[in-house]
């Protein structure tokens, strides 16, 4: 099967389409070779852009961390959403056990509280959120103190011991994303990692991460942006395994991802003279039915969200039987906002999924954007002047608003800020195909990729971020 096929995606721009609908099962975790078979499946439900013949609605693509004599081996690759109405939290460290006591949202506008306690040796997690309030994160603080800290601002710090998956050996990251593969000649922007300035992120253990997700699902929905998170959680689940030739465990775990990059949903209207594509406000995405179930859920969306990629809002936007003459795209973007936002508080039960939503991630094009010129080949490190980011972009400023009045627990996931810095992480010219007929030190052909990221990379950290908030509700390992 022609891999490259199956896992067509956007080279150049995080708005760049995926195959319509796919769903590919294979690959355990814990398998013979973590390879064995993939099956595709078209789903019927999809929608073609108005303008591109770009596929907006959902597709899946599966993998499972599982293995079964019977039947194929599964390994879902998804995308998680949580959200959370704030990211500073006061806890209590408990340094001699390496466990965390007491986790106290400080969030003078909620008034809610959120307590937990691990037992014994950690191996099991009991956290509580009273009158479900917003789930808060926790995290080891440096002087293990009671204490307010961001987990969001902070600075990136040189680590040699990055990452946690060597350059070029996880086969399930897209050739887009697989800049070692595409011959980018530096490799130091693996080598950072983020440092909050008051506390200290829990080390990712993968393995006992994949224990603690046995019989989960875990699903990635959204735009290319979540897929670049899945497939680095995939790559760093995968080499927690000591002998990936061996079968040690049925994890039946199930990582998804959900391509969904509206999370609204496609539609068309029938005019008397004409008949044109549309985007439906006030409805979710036909994919709901995919991941309702799932123990993990991760969303995320905000790069489709442009006049290109909305026919520059003019009689696209749709609520009801109108159609919106004119309609500016942050007034759409919020509206699809609160329709996901009522979905949530509506179809999930919070008792048995954790709800994640990714924050809008930022993108390095110098002298244009993906479509005119935009570069960013020649960034070989970070930013370290803080003068040179940028404003906090309106769309994360809308989902606020959207949060502040949901019911369900939803973890946040602020990435917006720490993204910024980062203007050497992107494939920009190590993408396929380019790489070979460029030389960087002559200066590149448009169009390059300043939005997405190379893996490893950038959004291992992410994960880190994921993994410390699912620590939280016990399902990360109980130590750092």
């Amino acid at each position: 099967m022609n891999l490259k096929k199956l896992f067509a995606v956007s080279y150049y721009c995080p708005q760049c389409a995926f195959p319509k609908a796919n769903v590919v099962s294979g690959f355990g975790l814990a398998l013979v070779s973590f390879c064995n078979f993939l099956f595709i499946l078209h789903l019927t439900s999809s929608y073609n852009s108005h303008n591109s013949n770009i596929s907006n609605n959902g597709s899946l693509i599966s993998w499972s961390f599982s293995y079964n004599t019977t039947s194929t081996l599964n390994f879902t690759y998804s995308k998680v959403i949580n959200f959370e109405d704030t990211h500073k939290i006061k806890l209590n460290y408990d340094a001699i056990n390496e466990t965390f006591i007491r986790a106290v949202d400080v969030n003078p506008n909620e008034g809610k509280m959120v307590t937990g306690q691990e037992k014994g040796n950690g191996s099991n997690s009991d956290f509580h959120n009273k009158d479900n309030g917003k789930i808060s994160q926790v995290y080891r603080n440096v002087s293990s103190k009671s204490t307010e800290c961001d987990i969001f601002d902070g600075r990136w710090v040189r680590d040699d011991t990055k990452p946690y998956y060597e350059a070029g050996s996880c086969r399930y990251v897209e050739r887009a994303f697989n800049c070692h593969r595409n011959k980018r000649p530096d490799n130091d922007f693996v080598k950072w990692r983020w440092q909050p300035y008051g506390c200290e992120l829990p080390s990712l253990n993968a393995t006992e991460f994949l224990v603690r997700l046995r019989g989960k699902k875990v699903v990635f929905v959204g735009d290319s942006i979540n897929r670049n998170m899945c497939e680095s959680l995939i790559c760093i689940l995968r080499n927690s395994l000591m002998n990936k030739r061996r079968v040690y465990e049925d994890y039946k775990c199930t990582v998804v991802y959900i391509k969904s990059p509206f999370l609204v949903r496609g539609s068309s209207f029938n005019a008397k003279t004409d008949s044109f594509a549309t985007l439906r406000l006030d409805l979710m995405d036909s994919t709901t039915s995919l991941y309702k179930d799932a123990d993990i859920l991760t969303f995320n969306t905000g790069h489709w969200w442009t006049h290109e990629k909305t026919s520059r809002g003019e009689n696209y936007y749709q609520e009801g039987n109108h159609i919106y003459p004119r309609l500016k795209v942050l007034d759409a973007y919020t509206r699809a906002l609160s329709t996901w936002a009522k979905w949530v508080d509506n179809n999930i039960d919070s008792r048995k999924t954790q709800v994640i939503f990714i924050g809008y991630t930022a993108s390095h094009f110098r002298g244009g954007q993906w479509n005119s010129g935009g570069k960013c080949h020649k960034e070989t490190e970070p930013i370290f002047n803080t003068s040179h980011l940028t404003n906090y972009p309106p769309k994360m400023l809308a989902f606020d608003s959207v949060l502040r009045v949901m019911k369900t627990p939803v973890t946040f996931l602020n990435i917006t800020r720490l993204t910024d810095y980062r203007k050497d992480g992107h494939p920009s010219i190590y993408r396929r195909f380019h790489h070979k007929a460029i030389k960087p030190q002559v200066g590149a052909l448009p169009p390059q990729d300043c939005g997405h990221w190379c893996l490893p990379g950038v959004p291992d950290t992410w994960n880190e971020l994921l993994y410390a908030s699912l620590l939280k509700t016990g399902r990360g390992s109980s130590r750092s």
